[in-house]
């Protein structure tokens, strides 16, 4: 029941963590919007990430507990082993005695049957001899010749009493002999039955012990599974979440580019309006000029020509003049070599012409041309051209990118300023401007500094 409840435990968690899975945002207003709901599922998915580390957690701790009770396992089925070794060998023991008791009693029985047989004959012997005249040893001593005959004869029959005597005390010796060790074997057997019986009892405990920490290590096996499966259902989300929030990405960038256009177009739309009001304003101030001009001719029409003349001259060069001023523009030296002295020499010469082919950055210059003048301001040789550039210096990822950086795509590269900006030549109607560094594809990011 206990593995069942956490199987079903488990189930639980993995289906409300499937009902809370991550659902990407379909569309915001803006990439602020977009921002916040990255921002947001990042929170969520640091907690994600923080359950998923502990059911991993979890798992591992389990996983340990496991080995330890298969180390359990492994000792106790040894020891069961050896018991049952043991088991076995008493049990050829209790054989062996069984069979040395069988022989014993059955030399006793030999030894009490031939001492009985011995007694009775020698009684006889005996008995014939003296009570009824039984002629055995006595004509052994009749048929003596002489004296030294009759002595010899009367050792020869004295010996062989003591014979007698001897075997019976032979075989009573034997029978008391095979007693005792039969005695001593049957206590042997009785202590290796003994010993039988207890590492029975033993054998009870150890298997009754194995299978409780086979049990135990099963329901690890379920709560490891269940674990393994919680940590899965949290990579999931992970998983998810982590999808989830590249497409967030991919979505600001693009709400991004879409809000610079819009910026872009807007400024642009400003800027022609304010053009277009100053230029009507210009020629209703010109119109207006040029009406008063005429009533101020009518009325000198005494006045010298010569003078006229005169202060139209000094009118004209005041505006050349102001002309001039106003097109004249200076430039701060580049300085030394750093990513933040490289973007900022560039930016000098944002609003200057696009040239195909040149290499002035205040005259005109193209795509490479700029990128070749602006480093060959700070004393360091790139390629003249978009193809060479995209395999010079050393290559870094857009994450990795810093301001200085050229920033390389198909046929076209600019200078990278941090914070997804560029300066470039771009074309002959835009000249040298800013812009949005993934407005493109990129080829590559190339590093020379």
């Amino acid at each position: 029941m206990k593995v069942v409840r956490r199987i079903l435990s488990v189930f639980c968690i993995i289906i409300l963590m499937t009902m809370t899975l991550v659902v990407v945002p379909v569309w915001a207003a803006t990439s602020s919007e977009l921002q916040k709901q990255q921002d947001e599922l990042k929170k969520k998915q640091q907690d994600i990430r923080e359950s998923y580390d502990d059911a991993k957690s979890s798992a591992n701790e389990i996983q340990a507990q496991q080995s330890k009770v298969k180390g359990k396992i492994n000792e106790t089925n040894s020891q069961l082993v050896t018991l049952l070794a043991n088991v076995e060998m008493i049990k050829e023991e209790i054989g062996t005695k069984e069979t040395e008791i069988a022989k014993t009693q059955k030399e006793y029985d030999d030894a009490v049957d031939k001492e009985k047989t011995l007694y009775k004959a020698m009684c006889q012997r005996i008995k014939y001899m003296y009570e009824k005249g039984d002629r055995t040893y006595m004509d052994i001593l009749m048929k003596a010749t002489s004296f030294s005959d009759l002595t010899t004869k009367a050792e020869y029959v004295e010996q062989l009493y003591e014979y007698d005597r001897l075997q019976l005390a032979e075989y009573v010796k034997a029978q008391q002999a095979a007693a005792t060790e039969k005695e001593r074997l049957e206590e042997e057997k009785g202590e290796l039955e003994t010993t039988k019986d207890e590492l029975g009892e033993q054998e009870g405990q150890l298997t009754a012990l194995l299978n409780q920490y086979k049990n135990e290590y099963s329901d690890y096996e379920v709560q490891v599974a269940a674990a393994k499966q919680e940590a899965a259902a949290y990579k999931r989300q992970l998983d998810q979440q982590t999808a989830a929030i590249a497409s967030l990405g991919n979505q600001i960038k693009a709400k991004k580019a879409e809000e610079e256009a819009e910026r872009k177009a807007a400024e642009e739309a400003a800027r022609k309006a304010a053009e277009e009001a100053a230029r009507k304003a210009a020629e209703e101030k010109k119109q207006k000029e040029l009406e008063e001009k005429a009533k101020e001719e009518n009325n000198r029409i005494s006045e010298n020509s010569n003078s006229e003349n005169q202060n139209s001259d000094n009118s004209n060069s005041e505006n050349n003049d102001t002309k001039s001023q106003e097109n004249k523009k200076s430039y701060q030296p580049a300085g030394s070599a750093s990513p933040g002295n490289v973007a900022n020499y560039a930016c000098q010469f944002v609003g200057n012409p696009y040239v195909f082919g040149g290499t002035s950055l205040t005259d005109g210059c193209d795509c490479s041309g700029f990128v070749y003048s602006v480093y060959k301001a700070f004393g360091i040789t790139v390629p003249r051209n978009s193809y060479a550039l995209a395999s010079a210096g050393r290559g870094v990822s857009y994450e990795e990118a810093q301001p200085g950086d050229v920033i390389v795509y198909p046929g076209h590269c600019a200078i990278y300023l941090g914070n997804d900006r560029i300066v470039h030549a771009s074309s002959a109607r835009t000249g040298i401007k800013y812009g949005y560094a993934l407005y493109r594809s990129v080829t590559s990011i190339r590093r020379f500094l």
